[in-house]
């Protein structure tokens, strides 16, 4: 393999807990609740699909599933998308959803996995350029910076900075050219078997690995140094 792409959620990064998510917020905003309302409220934001890179909805409104299929194509889509299944929730302040937002894009809601900077070092000083492909709605850079992985990314294709999301393969196209190389020799790993694995239509290898918490997938990523060879 001359080259390797990652997805961001669930595959280099997990997002924080729905219930850490709203606790912070609050605490940002100097509000409370008790902790049986902030555990229904949790539960409710999450079967609601809420958090960004977090659970799918359990039950989308029809007026929100237009958006909610291009919510990866533009900014604006992905921010009316989330705060809109959100508002599905009461919450005891209007502010609140835009919040809850907001705070979804900061690097302190999101964790790489344990072995994430083990493999991207790795990559590098075997010489194998990485890029990270990701349906998303914003900047996620900062994310890499903050936590020490920038430095192992060559370069990033974003969803919303090019209105195309996964599967399309053209997102991988753009990812592949940027890095200079031809999909035949370039894994894509991610844990979306639909939208990562649209990787295949264009010739990549794909691996996939299991959207879990942190504690339980401490090793998911290093079987990729085995299959690049």
């Amino acid at each position: 393999m001359a080259a390797v792409l990652f997805d961001f959620s669930g595959t280099l990064f997990r997002i924080e807990s729905t219930e850490a998510w709203l606790r912070a917020v609050l605490a940002e905003r100097g509000l409370a609740l008790s902790e049986p309302e902030l555990a229904v409220s949790a539960q409710a934001l999450e079967a609601a699909g809420a958090l960004p890179g977090g659970a799918s909805p359990e039950r989308l409104p029809e007026e929100l599933a237009a958006v909610w299929g291009i919510r990866d194509e533009s900014a604006e889509f992905h921010r009316a998308a989330y705060t809109g299944v959100a508002r599905q929730v009461p919450l005891p302040d209007p502010g609140l959803y835009d919040a809850l937002y907001e705070r979804h894009m900061t690097p302190a809601a999101w964790t790489p996995y344990a072995d994430a900077v083990e493999v991207l070092g790795a990559l590098r000083a075997r010489g194998i350029p990485v890029g990270v492909v990701s349906n998303i709605g914003w900047d996620l850079r900062p994310v890499f910076r903050e936590h020490g992985l920038d430095p192992y990314v060559d370069a990033y294709v974003l969803s919303y900075e090019h209105g195309i999301q996964k599967p399309d393969p053209r997102l991988f196209k753009v990812a592949c050219d940027a890095l200079g190389v031809v999909p035949h020799d370039v894994l894509m790993v991610g844990d979306d078997r639909r939208a990562d694995g649209g990787a295949a239509a264009l010739g990549c290898a794909v691996h996939f690995v299991d959207h879990l918490p942190l504690s339980r997938r401490p090793d998911g990523l290093r079987p990729v140094l085995d299959l690049i060879g």
